[in-house]
């Protein structure tokens, strides 16, 4: 499973910059083995997370790996994706769900049971927010919306249905 994504070498020690897509930061913190797909690769390589930090304020980790030891070879490794076994994937409390299980689900309007789109995102914010591709958008530049994903607005996501029902605030969606 895809947890982040090499973005750009950091320093010259051979430190690269991931963006995140988990909310576990001990995937980019805690030392262990994880797997890289390098851009154009079929198979993943093992690789060996040495240390990591967080940068306060960009959204980004900074890992070392063993065997990465310069700009060079750090360099190397942009675009690739940073995995992790599905085996290793903590349990979840209620009402917690995993970005990739949420991307795609079709979104419908609680009272009414219309369709209004797709899940195509999953941005982290104060709260997070879906980025809902809309089906019925008249207007291509407003074909998009972010709804608050927080239970007032979002009370039901049925992942065996494969679906999510929002309640949204009036002048939030224009249907």
């Amino acid at each position: 499973m895809k947890v982040g994504q090499i973005v750009a070498a950091q320093g010259l020690k051979g430190e690269v910059r991931i963006y995140p897509e988990s909310d576990f930061p001990e995937r980019f913190l805690t030392p262990g083995k994880r797997w890289l797909l390098l851009p154009g690769a079929a198979e993943p390589q093992t690789i060996e997370l040495l240390q990591g930090r967080y940068l306060d304020g960009k959204g980004l980790y900074v890992v070392q790996f063993a065997g990465v030891g310069d700009r060079e070879q750090a360099e190397a490794l942009r675009g690739a994706a940073l995995l992790v076994l599905d085996t290793d994937l903590p349990e979840l409390d209620e009402d917690e769900y995993r970005v990739q299980d949420l991307i795609g689900l079709p979104v419908y309007d609680q009272a009414s049971q219309t369709l209004i789109g797709t899940v195509k995102r999953v941005l982290p914010a104060g709260n997070d927010l879906l980025e809902i591709e809309r089906v019925a958008a008249t207007d291509p530049k407003s074909s998009l919306v972010l709804v608050p994903f927080v239970k007032p607005i979002v009370p039901v996501v049925d992942l065996q249905q494969r679906r999510i029902e929002i309640t949204p605030p009036p002048g939030l969606i224009d249907l």
